[in-house]
């Protein structure tokens, strides 16, 4: 049986649209989407509401059209931890706030299942994210050709930060400091490795290990929400990323300031020499890493893993053969326009093959490297040509982006 949204009350409306608008903030949305999806569901369950979102909370502004004008205003204020990616649960969200406005489901039964959503997870879960940080930090270390004893040595240092991860979880006061104590954990690491085991092309080892925590996306999504004129998410969402890169910094320099005082000499190499299919090898594995990591259900694999394939092999093919930032445009401009295609026909959020699409694109190992050559003044202009680098990739992305959703529009915000 159908039900009609507008049968709740207006308080439960806007209960339900508040309960939905945290929920996509906390499941990695950015403002501009967050706030064309909360205006559509509120105008389907008869409110009028002006949302403004930021990385840190939501505001909510609603009145009832079918009252006098100022009878009805209401404002929630919603603070919020900054928002992680998790898409099988902004893809549920998504389904029950469509039952709700479509009137299959009613507003308690929506507020029940979203309720269902937050289930406490299994040890044998947490595990498996702990593992995930392993397998990403190896898969990117093989992307890059490293030779093998550096691959192991990103991916046991990926899995002490996952570790490390989860032992922050419920620990605020160290959880502040989690970018820090990661960074500074994988250069000891990596320089013990370096100093009494084998060389190691050093920073690439470090940042590959720590390629989890490097904000990249957030980076995207930061110039993003500025192009779309949303100038206070997006400044605040940038200063954040530009703040976990010098966290990560600071925490690498401070290992290196430490081997330095108790006379390690690190054995530092300059060296690719995998072939081809260690390359591709690591793709896939790279690739189910950050489905994983994304936390996409696992009927959605096939679709994620094959975005962040398409991703990566659409921007090296064409960067190859046209120049890398050419590559990168393309590869985001197909991934845009194939996530909202594929809302369109699935009824589904495109993040599902938007997000993981740009993931291998983002800069965040670049703007990383950047920093560590200013810090360490390892050549002329390497950092400031890094960091440029990082503006060009940023660049060609946001065109991409643009043009993506100009090629295919969406109907779904999400």
């Amino acid at each position: 049986m159908t039900q009609t949204p507008m049968s709740a009350t207006y308080a439960q409306r806007i209960a339900f649209v508040c309960e939905i608008a945290a929920r996509l903030h906390t499941y990695g949305t950015t403002a501009q989407r967050l706030e064309a999806a909360v205006e559509a569901l509120s105008r389907r369950l008869g409110l009028e509401c002006e949302p403004w979102s930021n990385p840190t909370g939501v505001i909510l502004s609603f009145s009832d059209p079918s009252k006098p004008l100022g009878a009805t205003d209401t404002t929630r204020v919603i603070r919020l931890a900054p928002g992680e990616n998790d898409l099988h649960k902004l893809s549920e969200a998504d389904r029950i706030a469509e039952a709700v406005a479509g009137g299959r489901m009613s507003i308690a039964q929506g507020h029940a299942a979203l309720r269902g959503l937050d289930h406490a997870r299994s040890r044998r879960w947490r595990i498996a994210q702990v593992l995930v940080f392993g397998l990403s930090s190896a898969g990117v270390a093989g992307l890059w050709r490293l030779p093998w004893p550096d691959i192991a040595t990103a991916g046991l240092i990926g899995l002490l930060i996952g570790g490390l991860s989860r032992l922050t979880e419920k620990r605020p006061r160290l959880k502040e400091a989690s970018d820090a104590v990661s960074a500074l954990l994988a250069g000891m690491v990596a320089i013990l490795v370096a100093s009494f085991v084998v060389p190691l092309n050093l920073n690439t080892v470090i940042i590959a290990s720590l390629v989890v925590l490097l904000p990249g996306l957030t980076l995207t999504n930061a110039v993003n929400e500025l192009t779309s004129q949303h100038l206070v998410s997006g400044t605040a969402r940038f200063a954040g990323a530009v703040t976990t890169v010098l966290k990560l910094t600071v925490g690498a320099m401070i290992a290196v300031t430490l081997a330095q005082l108790i006379g390690l000499v690190p054995e530092v190499r300059a060296w690719r020499p995998q072939p081809d299919w260690v390359e591709w090898g690591a793709l896939v594995l790279t690739a189910f890493a950050f489905t994983a990591l994304f936390k996409a259900h696992r009927r959605d694999y096939p679709w994620v893993m094959s975005a962040a394939i398409a991703g990566y092999l659409i921007s090296r093919i064409a960067g190859d053969a046209w120049g890398s930032q050419v590559g990168i445009f393309l590869s985001a401009l197909v991934l845009t326009a194939a996530g909202n295609l594929y809302a369109r026909k699935m009824n589904r959020p495109g993040a599902l093959i938007r997000v993981p699409g740009i993931i291998m694109l983002v800069p965040g190992s670049t703007s990383l490297r950047g920093v560590m050559n200013l810090v360490q003044q390892t050549g002329d202009d390497g950092g400031g040509s890094a960091l440029l680098l990082v503006v060009n990739v940023v660049m060609a992305l946001i065109a991409g982006l643009l043009f993506g959703n100009l090629l295919v529009p969406t109907r779904k915000n999400l």
